[in-house]
């Protein structure tokens, strides 16, 4: 058996080298660095991919968060409603811009943010929701934009780990997860379904208004060099990374297959273990594209099969430990701990299993046969 890794960029690239290679060397021959033509064509193939009117690459994707939000006039003060189970840099942007956070609880099948409790934390400062399609999956969208429409309110969608989901809406209409919103946010940091070989995002948007504002901020709020119309930042998607992409942007279905494909041979060596909680997936098939695949362990020995991975070398991840609302960072005396109970839950219960494209069923038997021992 091949080595188990979390996730085998190596293995990924052996497809793509002759194109990535070639595309790299021109890059280095006719020192297109920065918003060269790489650049602009990986944006024309990722709208198209994506059917949307507008996607402004960026340097990161707690860039694009915190791009987006400037661009919606946000102001100090205002309040920005999201997942307490999510990674910092959702909740950081809105600390930077001197915005206030609201944390609220998850649903424990989706992981995903609470419908409910974000009716519950809405008040006359909210100005923005900012769901975050955890692991693979869009949050409840269609439920989020009724809320966002009845109180007027801004929704951004982070999308830094469900690129190239579907969402299937109640008209019978399909999106791509990112370009429900008013604004979507990606990144593309090496591991993530579409990563490049370094940092990188993007923004999604079909508001020309909206799209124009943005494009002048990723770029020190230049529209004509020189005139700065807008407060901006440096924050430029380099050309070596979007010939990366470009390269993978048309494997990307074949690569969210791949992930679900994997996905469902975990959940079914798992799937008579009573201790063992596998991913729910709550819309159709192509509607999860397991950027991580997260397992719930429900008797307590979550961190005793973690010992085991290790002994083993089994790599996973613990995504998320800490829940945000206990982050030195992030307390706030506004927070109750009963708000908060499948948040506070997760974060005991929950490991990621390696997950990528090049993953086989060699290795998933060994990793759930050890899972199924230790639970």
């Amino acid at each position: 058996m091949k080595k188990i890794q979390m996730v085998d960029l190596k293995g990924q690239y052996q497809e793509i080298k002759e194109q990535v290679d070639s595309s790299i060397q021109n890059i280095i021959e006719n020192t297109s660095f920065i918003n060269g033509p790489e650049v602009h064509q990986f944006q024309k193939d990722l709208e198209e991919y994506l059917g949307v009117k507008h996607v402004i690459p960026c340097a990161n994707g707690t860039d694009a968060l915190q791009i987006a939000m400037m661009g919606l006039g946000l102001k100090p003060g205002d309040e920005v409603i999201t997942a307490d189970f999510t990674f910092a840099a959702t909740v950081e942007v809105i600390a930077l811009l001197n915005l206030t956070p609201v944390l609220v609880d998850v649903d424990k099948d989706s992981f995903n943010i609470n419908v409910e409790a974000i009716e519950a934390a809405i008040t006359p400062k909210t100005k923005a929701i900012v769901p975050v399609h955890l692991y693979g999956q869009p949050a409840n969208m269609e439920a989020i934009l009724k809320i966002a429409k009845k109180h007027d309110l801004q929704v951004i969608e982070d999308n830094a780990q469900a690129i190239g989901a579907n969402y299937h809406l109640e008209d019978g209409s399909t999106k791509k997860a990112g370009t429900l919103g008013h604004v979507g946010a990606t990144s593309f940091f090496p591991s993530k379904n579409l990563g490049a070989y370094g940092d990188g995002g993007a923004i999604f948007t079909n508001d020309d208004d909206l799209a124009h504002t943005i494009r002048g901020i990723v770029n020190h709020g230049m529209y004509e060099r020189y005139h700065h119309d807008v407060v901006g930042v440096n924050s430029r998607l380099d050309s070596f990374q979007a010939a990366v992409l470009r390269a993978k942007l048309p494997l990307l279905d074949r690569y969210n297959s791949a992930r679900r494909n994997s996905a469902k041979l975990y959940t079914q060596h798992l799937s008579e273990n009573e201790n063992v909680v596998t991913p729910a997936i709550l819309g159709e098939d192509d509607s999860h594209v397991f950027h991580q695949y997260t397992i719930r362990i429900t008797n307590g020995k979550r961190d005793e099969l973690a010992k085991v991975f290790q002994e083993n070398n089994i790599p996973f991840g613990i995504y998320y430990p800490i829940p945000l609302h206990l982050q030195k960072a992030y307390q706030d005396e506004r927070y109750e701990e009963q708000n908060f109970v499948n948040t506070n839950e997760l974060v005991k219960e929950v490991i990621s299993l390696p997950m990528h494209t090049e993953l086989d069923e060699e290795q998933i038997e060994y990793i759930t046969s050890i899972i199924n021992k230790v639970v």
